[in-house]
């Protein structure tokens, strides 16, 4: 049903190409690409791949991929939010202290997990904040839109969500969070030294993720599981207070990060749709 409606949808609009990231909803955009001969282009963004892409990956025209080896094609960056693709945080690291109402002076550690936030680092900062506030550590946390709103205090700026993110990056000092693979290479792009706690559930991709940031110097990887209280004031403590290791992570994090993918990868898509119209135009005519 799904595949079908994606077919006329195509049709509709005269569709040359189709750009897919994965994902069930994916699947049936994939399968209707194919039977109506438009152009397919994929990216996998994760160490570990999800059926929908290894499964367009038999047929499409062109697939990337952030991890190379997660699928047989052109290893690419994920593209970025220009914002994010454009910011330099020491430029812009005044204007975002000054937006989330942050002192110019002492260093701030960026927490989140994501769009909805993340239950286990919540609770952790939540009993880490004393140690972190005593140690002159700003705290700003996007504790997600579904659960309980903490009490703001001096040296804690508690938002739902970062509607602009741009400026949470160029504000902190360190990072806190999943290793989703957009998180990895927005960080890794903006050189933000990191502290990954990979979710704990799926196929283990998210710790497969945050592993070449690491390896190369520029984020810290710690299990859900081994994360508490003691552990993150300790690491944290010891990270924002030594600015040679902290500036070193963030040289490392970005030789990690490539901020022109999304220009990569249009170019590479308007090469796959110019193609296809071409095919369409020539079918035409000697149908005629």
């Amino acid at each position: 049903m799904a595949t079908r409606q994606s077919q006329q949808i195509l049709k509709e609009v005269d569709a040359d190409v189709v750009v897919g990231f994965g994902g069930y909803a994916a699947l049936p955009a994939y399968l209707a690409a194919r039977k109506v001969a438009c152009g397919l282009v994929i990216h996998e963004a994760n160490a570990k791949p999800g059926l929908a892409n290894k499964l367009a990956a038999r047929f499409a025209d062109e697939v990337f991929v952030s991890v190379p080896g997660s699928l047989r094609g052109t290893t690419m960056a994920l593209p970025l939010r220009s914002s994010i693709a454009k910011l330099d945080r020491q430029q812009s690291r005044s204007a975002g202290r000054e937006f989330f109402g942050l002192s110019s002076d002492a260093p701030v550690l960026l927490v989140f997990g994501g769009s909805q936030g993340a239950q286990r680092i919540n609770e952790v900062i939540s009993q880490s904040l004393p140690g972190l506030l005593e140690l002159g550590i700003q705290v700003l946390h996007g504790y997600g839109p579904k659960n309980v709103s903490p009490t703001s205090r001096a040296g804690y700026v508690a938002v739902s969500y970062f509607d602009r993110m741009d400026l949470a990056y160029a504000a902190a000092d360190l990072g806190l969070t999943r290793a989703g693979a957009m998180t990895v290479a927005e960080v890794s792009a903006v050189g933000l030294p990191t502290i990954f706690v990979p979710l704990p559930i799926g196929n283990g991709e998210q710790k497969l993720n945050a592993l070449n940031m690491a390896n190369a110097g520029g984020a810290v990887v710690i299990d859900n599981a081994s994360l508490n209280a003691e552990w993150l004031t300790q690491a944290v403590g010891s990270l924002v207070k030594d600015g040679v290791k902290l500036n070193e992570m963030s040289q490392a994090a970005a030789r990690c990060g490539v901020k022109d993918a999304g220009l990569q990868l249009a170019e590479r898509v308007l090469g796959v749709a110019y193609r296809h119209r071409a095919m369409k135009s020539k079918n035409e005519r000697d149908n005629s």
